[in-house]
């Protein structure tokens, strides 16, 4: 889930204004243009398609050696076209783009969706490894899968711990980055700010954090995380109508070993309650520093997704200093590629031609 600072900035404020426009599918290069504003750098609203339950399937995965891990990923669209990697958040998986990743390899790219440390079918390669999940070393991991995978450039999108792994990216690694889509922004984690407390109305939101953070959070998470996912689903996407399959399909995802020690160790080192690897300091102290992201950008926000901060992307409107745009999706939640996934999917064919 997102920065919980972030998130703050919501309070008292209300959800974003959007505009009656319309993203009703993928009809043609300017079909999102034409239905909003005139170009890069002014603000969108739009409102999405009729809630999607998300059915459909992946063929069958792919492994590759990259890094400390052997990651698991599907992949879609012709082996030498321009490359999009779509990464997922938590609770989630590779399936929040099960209806993204065909309609962008039908426009001719090639398209990677990962499972992330700890999720599917990915797992370390040795069992000494520190199960460690702070944001940079997740970065880390899709700049080992690019490597792998001989990818020197790629247009990276995500929601939840997607969006801040490929913001991550853009703003350290932008020779990897040729421009981004970011679900709620910027979501670069500074641990020194979420030390600092919230309004109570704010900090309800954030229970699972605090849950992870003792003991019996971690074994309540390790016995009963299928229902604490759905929970979580339904929470955060209030007019999603998913199904149990949709849901089920998913939730294998969540059987994978390092799932609770990585899920946990995220929110606790956040917190500050856990410590990384002393590997990564330099590049967490300059994540600590906010850097500016100056790729391509599209940040989306959706409307019903409780973490959206007010004021239509103002919050974080100053970190992207190259071309820019953002949207703003009516009535839905915090899975936005699995809840609009033509609106997302033509965010990432618009971006590609910043």
């Amino acid at each position: 889930m997102i920065d919980r600072r972030t998130f703050g900035k919501a309070i008292g404020a209300g959800a974003a204004g959007t505009a009656a426009a319309s993203l009703t599918g993928l009809s043609g290069p300017s079909s999102a243009a034409a239905s909003s504003s005139s170009g890069p750098g002014a603000d969108r609203a739009a409102t999405a398609p009729a809630s999607h339950t998300g059915g459909g399937s992946f063929p069958a995965l792919k492994r590759v050696k990259a890094g400390e891990l052997t990651i698991g990923y599907a992949e879609a669209g012709p082996a030498h076209g321009p490359a999009v990697i779509l990464l997922h958040g938590w609770p989630y998986d590779i399936h929040s783009y099960v209806e993204v990743a065909p309609l962008l390899a039908a426009r001719g790219h090639r398209v990677i969706v990962p499972h992330l440390r700890g999720h599917g079918t990915t797992s370390f390669r040795s069992p000494k490894t520190f199960r460690n999940a702070q944001q940079s070393v997740i970065a880390l991991d899709i700049i080992a899968l690019l490597d792998a995978l001989k990818i020197e450039k790629a247009v990276f999108a995500g929601f939840d711990w997607g969006s801040r792994t490929a913001g991550i990216i853009a703003a350290l690694w932008p020779e990897r980055c040729k421009a981004l889509v970011s679900v709620t922004g910027y979501l670069i984690t500074n641990r020194e700010k979420n030390k600092l407390p919230l309004p109570p109305s704010a900090e309800w939101a954030w229970w699972y954090q605090y849950y992870f953070a003792t003991e019996r959070g971690a074994l309540g998470f390790e016995e009963y995380r299928h229902d604490f996912a759905k929970l979580i689903w339904r929470n955060v996407s209030p007019t999603w109508n998913f199904d149990d399959a949709t849901f089920d399909r998913t939730a294998a995802a969540f059987d994978n070993p390092d799932h609770v020690p990585i899920v946990v160790h995220n929110y606790r080192w956040r917190l500050g309650l856990a410590e990384g690897d002393p590997r990564y300091d330099r590049l967490e102290a300059r994540l600590a520093a906010a850097p500016d992201i100056a790729v391509p950008t599209i940040t989306l926000d959706g409307e019903l997704d409780p973490f959206t901060p007010a004021g239509d992307g103002a919050a974080y409107r100053d970190k992207f200093t190259g071309p820019y745009d953002h949207r703003t999706l009516e009535g839905i939640g915090h899975n936005v590629p699995q809840e609009a996934p033509e609106a997302f999917a033509q965010a990432v064919l618009d971006v590609d031609r910043f």
